[in-house]
């Protein structure tokens, strides 16, 4: 499993659903991209010696910035790598 450093959390974004407009369905690049997404790890902060709390946990659904963070492909599956200053809000 991939493990985020630095102030990073791995989120796996939530699919969007199909849209359309009068019927007809829209290409995926002309749709919205998602901006919601569950939390899959979270890494160690680290403060001199000290390790600093995170504001997320594993299994939280957050909200974030439309164009934060690095896309990545991990064994078939896309996630999202991004800083938690990027984070929004817990849902």
């Amino acid at each position: 499993m991939l493990k985020p450093l630095g102030d990073r959390v791995l989120i796996q974004v939530q699919a969007n659903e199909e849209q359309t407009i009068g019927g007809i369905v829209l290409a995926s690049n002309a749709q919205e991209k998602s901006v919601q997404g569950t939390v899959i790890a979270v890494s160690a902060q680290t403060v001199g010696d000290l390790i600093a709390p995170s504001t997320v946990v594993e299994g939280d659904q957050i909200l974030f910035d439309k164009y934060a963070g690095s896309e990545v492909k991990y064994e078939g599956v896309d996630y999202l790598v991004l800083h938690e200053k990027d984070i929004i809000a817990v849902l």
